[in-house]
């Protein structure tokens, strides 16, 4: 049984590695890299400001004016320097915004279905501006004297609110009238939605015509979401869909190296910016063209956005350009409805796989009972029922190991200085007692994508966020706060190597001794919902095991007493 060991050893040691790389990462946070060169005109090394974003080849073509304004109309300035003005706040059932009418920027989106990491009773903001943190979305118009998120824009009220029955409010903002072009940016909130309509209303009163382009962009910093010490950060960055190449991070290291590559040109497809549970990103309608874009534009500072035309507006004619901003949850039954391969954003690593036929068996569970805890002891019990021939071989076969243990430890006295040897009487001592030495294996190792899986749902989904299971665990994707689940499974631990063949030898014996107690303060950090699933995954291991066990030690109790009556 010494290889079940070495497994059970490996992991505790990959396990450690984790943790140590956590740990690291907390202490020792990368420093962002210097800019130090830019392509084109659009920012210069070391600047605070960056420069407007300017349509790509495709779109350059048809901007009949572009060079002062387009080059200088449309900065995106830290959060420290960004300007403020007149507060309007907005309520709906759903979120709670504050747009700030310099530059008509969401400064501030609260969702009231969310609670806050750090205080429950609070909702969770998603956008935020204050000199800790910095995550806006902006919007503005290319074009000679056009508004962009610098422009000053008035409104007729400081507060909206959905109002019983209503379906949508609306927020229209002014910008001051420019060599007769009159703009109104107009924001439209849903009930019972966390889509945005981010919309310009351009109306074209000068003796020319005019083609603008609108953007539209979160500016963000880098730093990720509030989360346990010893867990893994998810990813927080810039992300981008096409239907082309499919989905694609804009990681923010790349752009402080620039060297990010991404599709920059198409008719369809969508950018965001992504973080553990939640994510913003701009829609724009299919089949119409756009440039996405992304870049750093100063120390730990960020944007991410698209543009696309208004088209040409002749004189005396207006035109309407719309983007939809989803600000919200990753929720996953959802996400696919609101825009193609949205749902993508949901990211279980590299067992994928696995993690996503996981989650949708939780969902199937939780339907039926309401509770994603007693979803995750059907869950365990399903891959259990999985792997029960695999698990029954297994425990065959660390059964017969059980009963032979006193005849192997005779081998190792008979060949002790003698190692080769001793595998070797081992090896054939196996065979004659058709015992297969790694049998006991296979029910670890087919547990081990199962459970790395498992953890990156409870890590990813934010249907798990805040979801309670009974008395004081009130949230499965943290860890358990009085420390009962692990303590109890270290118990399980033990019980379950009680089951288990003797180590022959002194030291992995040792070793084996403290592995409970070792795994038992291990999962102190992981999320209450992995040691639940462990915890049940034990029990119903000792349950299997100590059934065949019996079984297996009484046949052989009932043949030696034949040979003897013999």
């Amino acid at each position: 049984m010494d290889t079940q060991r070495f497994v059970l050893f490996l992991i505790f040691a990959t396990s450690l590695l984790f943790l140590w790389d956590a740990w690291q990462k907390e202490q020792y946070p990368a420093t962002q890299a210097p800019t130090t060169a830019v392509q084109g005109t659009e920012k210069q090394a070391g600047a605070d400001t960056a420069e407007t974003p300017v349509p790509g080849d495709q779109l350059a073509s048809s901007v009949p004016q572009r060079s002062a304004t387009a080059e200088n109309g449309a900065p995106a300035r830290a959060a420290a320097k960004l300007e403020s003005a007149d507060k309007i706040t907005v309520k709906t059932d759903m979120v709670l915004a504050e747009i700030d009418t310099a530059g008509g920027d969401i400064r501030r989106l609260e969702l009231l279905h969310q609670p806050a990491k750090e205080d429950k009773s609070k909702p969770f903001a998603l956008l935020e501006n204050d000199p800790a943190r910095v995550y806006v979305a902006q919007s503005g118009l290319i074009g000679e004297g056009l508004p962009t998120h610098k422009t000053r824009f008035t409104a007729e009220s400081g507060a909206y609110e959905l109002a019983a029955g209503q379906d949508e409010v609306q927020i229209r903002l002014s910008a001051p009238e420019a060599d007769g072009v009159q703009v109104t940016k107009v924001y439209t909130f849903h009930r019972g939605s966390y889509l945005i309509d981010v919309s310009f209303e351009v109306t074209n009163q000068r003796n020319a015509a005019i083609q603008p382009f609108s953007y539209f962009q979160m500016l963000r910093d880098s730093q990720p979401p509030v989360g346990s010490f010893f867990m893994i950060p998810t990813y927080t960055g810039a992300a981008l869909y096409t239907e082309e190449e499919k989905f694609k991070k804009i990681e923010f290291s790349a752009l402080d190296k620039g060297n990010a590559t991404y599709p920059k040109n198409a008719d369809n497809g969508w950018i965001a910016m992504l973080q553990q549970y939640f994510l913003t990103a701009w829609l724009p309608k299919d089949k119409l063209s756009r440039e996405y874009y992304a870049k750093r534009l100063g120390e730990n500072e960020y944007t991410a956005g698209v543009i696309v035309p208004v088209g040409q507006i002749e004189p005396g004619n207006s035109a309407t350009v719309t983007v939809p901003l989803y600000a919200g949850p990753e929720e996953q039954s959802k996400l696919a409805s609101v825009a193609p391969g949205l749902d993508l954003v949901v990211d279980y690593g590299w067992l994928t796989v696995i993690g996503a036929p996981l989650f949708w068996l939780l969902s199937l569970f939780h339907s039926w009972t309401g509770n994603w805890g007693v979803a995750i002891i059907l869950l365990t019990m399903s891959v259990k029922l999985a792997f029960f021939p695999l698990s029954a071989a297994g425990y065959r076969s660390m059964a017969k190991l059980r009963l032979v243990t006193p005849k192997l430890q005779r081998l190792r006295e008979q060949h002790g200085n003698d190692r080769q040897r001793m595998h070797q009487a081992m090896m054939d001592f196996y065979k004659t007692e058709k015992i297969n030495p790694m049998g006991g294996c296979l029910p670890i190792l087919v547990q081990i994508p199962v459970f790395i899986s498992l953890y990156w749902v409870l890590l990813s989904s934010v249907e798990l966020r805040y979801a309670p299971f009974a008395l004081w665990i009130e949230d499965l994707s943290s860890p358990d706060p009085y420390y009962v689940l692990p303590v109890i499974m270290g118990i399980s631990m033990f019980l379950q190597q009680r089951l288990s063949p003797p180590a022959t030898d002194p030291i992995q014996a040792r070793v084996m001794q403290i592995m409970p107690l070792a795994f038992s303060v291990f999962f102190f950090f992981f999320p209450a919902g992995l040691v639940l699933y462990s915890l049940v995954n034990n029990v119903l291991s000792i349950a299997q095991q100590w059934q065949i066990t019996r079984m297996i030690e009484g046949s052989a109790a009932n043949t030696s007493k034949q040979k003897k009556a013999n």
